[in-house]
């Protein structure tokens, strides 16, 4: 079989580093690009280049912004009273898709995976510490909160949501976060995990029926 020319073969091997792209999807999405006009291309690198260049990270949640602090953190209107704490920027979309949960967030970065180099200094935990201690918790190191939805003792944050995902890595960044935030006064959550609306008990593996036996509520 001949090779791929060394352009298309240098194009399939840049798009095989996304994430869910294998050789095949690679290939697929290489040609599909190269069919389409080239001002078409052009738009999309520059889009991208463009994103790339302007997005930074909030100085207070860490969220993908492309001003000094992102819209959740400048919004009057939140609840400073409630920190979400998810592991990537893009898992703020999803929570604020179901338009329920009206606080602030907090993005770690990752999570702890000791096999893979992670620990609690590659995340973003000491400044999600900082921002409680900012806001009421005794600590010799608090600064005085700003002013605006994310400060102020009337915005004294009173518990953290923990949604991390229900993996073993998810599992071991939250109770490491729950027993760090606990002694600070401040209640600990975690998003319940278990059957899916919808779903059967019938096709319920046992973990995940763990998952809502522990998670169950009073009705």
């Amino acid at each position: 079989m001949k090779e791929l020319p060394e352009p298309i073969a240098r194009l399939v091997d840049e798009l095989k580093r996304l994430p869910g792209f294998g050789q095949k999807s690679a290939t697929r999405l290489a040609f599909h690009l190269l069919r389409q006009p080239a001002e078409d291309v052009e738009r999309l690198a520059e889009a991208i280049l463009a994103a790339k260049r302007s997005l930074r990270t909030c100085s207070i949640c860490h969220n993908l912004t492309d001003q000094e602090t992102c819209e959740f953190c400048r919004a009057e209107g939140r609840n400073g009273k409630q920190i979400c704490v998810v592991e990537a920027a893009q898992d703020i979309v999803n929570v604020e898709k179901t338009r329920h949960y009206q606080g602030l967030y907090h993005v770690l970065g990752g999570l702890l995976a000791p096999l893979e180099g992670v620990g609690p200094e590659q995340l973003n935990i000491q400044s999600l510490l900082k921002r409680l201690c900012a806001q009421g918790a005794s600590a010799p190191e608090a600064h005085q909160p700003r002013a605006g939805a994310s400060g102020g003792e009337g915005n004294r944050v009173e518990e953290v949501i923990l949604a991390t995902n229900p993996t073993a890595e998810g599992d071991a960044t939250a109770l490491y976060l729950a027993k760090l935030v606990k002694p600070l006064g401040v209640r600990v959550t975690r998003l319940a995990m278990g059957i899916p609306l919808g779903g059967e008990l019938e096709y319920a593996d046992s973990v995940t029926l763990q998952h809502a036996l522990d998670g169950r509520r009073e009705l």
